[in-house]
């Protein structure tokens, strides 16, 4: 027999389609016993040297096997201060799974649906962990509390520091709570996880922008030193005809709208103002988070991208179930023009045809319009899931360095200020939820050497 994967249950397409619970439904124990009994526990682990936050993966699936799932929780928390959240949305198969020994000449272990297995059974069992040493008297104030933020804080309070989270918004999680649906991460596992981090004793105080209830300046002046994780938030547009129509949004607004004001709902104060057929516009899985969330809401929903299948950056999964539930994908075209009637609603979309050309200097093959390919599409409902750049509103009346991306300047992840540290996309724009935890945890040990 051959030594596949174990694949855990998922909801029918035709029934998830119309709602907004968990697509997977992760492993049983039983699942999880089995696909643990495939890992090799390699002396030199490649997994390891894959994973971002260093979770010394062997370990805690050796502990499933012995049916030990606290000590497994305990193994990945002394790395990962969001275990149940990297189970669901991390790319593992960019990542540990891609150094798998056992992908090489088949099915790699399925790292991310153990790691989610664990975490899950943690906390329905209540497990807490004990990774925290007594409190050393200094303070570091974090500011946002996305995946970034939260890493920095986790990492500082299991040393035994007092952290307090300053979060803009009225729930804590960031992009976590905000930017990605129900059907991929339910809130009641983000909350889980800001809970555990609140057992730690980390403080998270809500609805305080810094920048304007509270400046930068001020927090240096009251802690030891500050990380700074607020992320990338300001969508980005085409600049073409149109695009101030009614009816165009940015994925951010959509996905924010839907996720954190419940703006589907007829008797939100924020309403999201649906069409019937809707173009989302980009490949990466923001797009895919935005097209699979309006279709649930019962539009004919397409993707629009300019290069083909196969350039997708959004992860393979989540492109098979966007097709499994309906998603009408068209490839190799990118829009020029929206039309608009007299009163600036959308009647549709101009859209040329593009030509995949040789790869560049990143790897990925440039595009060129095929000319006098200009043709009409009918929508009613455009969004825009293009990307974001950094919302500086947190450093007004500092003068700290910015790159002439609007980046924050760092050395390793030192800012320009004293006792200022910097992390996640509003240092490298905008990337994963597991690259943004790399970031702040590794804030979180420069922080830890520069004050204690």
């Amino acid at each position: 027999m051959k030594d596949e994967k174990v694949i855990g249950k998922v909801q029918d397409p035709k029934i998830r389609v119309q709602n907004f619970e968990e697509v997977e439904l992760g492993y049983t124990k039983e699942e999880a016993l089995k696909e643990s009994a495939r890992c090799l526990q390699c002396p030199k682990p490649r997994c390891v040297q894959g994973c971002p936050v260093s979770i010394m993966i062997p370990n805690f699936i050796k502990a499933i096997l012995a049916e030990d799932i606290e000590k497994a929780y305990e193994v990945i928390s002394e790395s990962s201060s969001l275990p149940a959240v990297c189970g669901r949305v991390c790319p593992q198969e960019k990542q540990c799974e891609a150094m798998c020994i056992k992908g090489l000449k088949g099915d790699a272990i399925s790292i991310g649906s153990l790691e989610r297995y664990v975490a899950d059974q943690a906390y329905q069992n209540n497990f807490i962990s004990t990774i925290k040493k007594e409190k050393n008297g200094k303070k570091v104030a974090v500011v946002g509390s996305g995946p970034a933020g939260l890493t920095c804080a986790g990492t500082l309070a299991k040393k035994g520091y007092d952290v307090t989270i300053y979060e803009v918004l009225h729930k804590a999680g960031g992009v976590l709570t905000y930017g990605i649906p129900e059907f991929r991460l339910p809130q009641s596992i983000v909350e889980k996880e800001v809970e555990s981090l609140e057992k730690l004793g980390v403080r998270i105080l809500t609805d305080v922008p810094v920048g304007n209830a509270i400046t930068l300046k001020e927090l240096q002046e009251e802690y030891d030193a500050v990380f700074l994780g607020t992320g990338a938030g300001l969508p980005k547009f085409m600049g073409i005809p149109g695009e101030d129509a009614n009816g165009v949004f940015s994925a951010n607004e959509i996905l924010t709208r839907i996720n954190l004001m419940g703006g589907f709902q007829k008797s939100s104060k924020t309403p999201v103002k649906l069409g019937k057929k809707v173009y989302v516009i980009g490949g990466g899985n923001v797009a895919m988070d935005a097209v699979r969330s309006l279709k649930r809401l019962g539009l004919d929903a397409h993707i629009l991208y300019r290069r083909s299948e196969e350039e997708l950056p959004a992860r393979k999964m989540e492109v098979e179930h966007a097709k499994e539930e309906g998603i009408v994908f068209d490839l190799l075209q990118n829009p020029t023009k929206i039309i608009v009637d007299e009163n600036n609603n959308i009647t549709g979309m101009e859209v040329v045809n593009m030509i995949l050309g040789e790869e560049d200097a990143d790897g990925r093959r440039s595009v060129t319009k095929e000319e006098g390919s200009e043709h009409i599409v009918d929508c009613d409902m455009v969004v825009m899931a293009l990307g974001t750049d950094p919302n500086h509103e947190a450093l007004k009346e500092s003068d700290i360095a910015l790159s002439d991306r609007g980046l924050i300047v760092v050395e390793d992840h030192k800012t320009s200020l004293d006792n200022v540290y910097a992390g996640g996309d509003a240092v490298t724009g905008a990337a994963t939820v597991i690259l943004a935890m790399e970031a702040g945890k590794k804030a979180a040990q420069e922080i830890i050497e520069a004050i204690s």
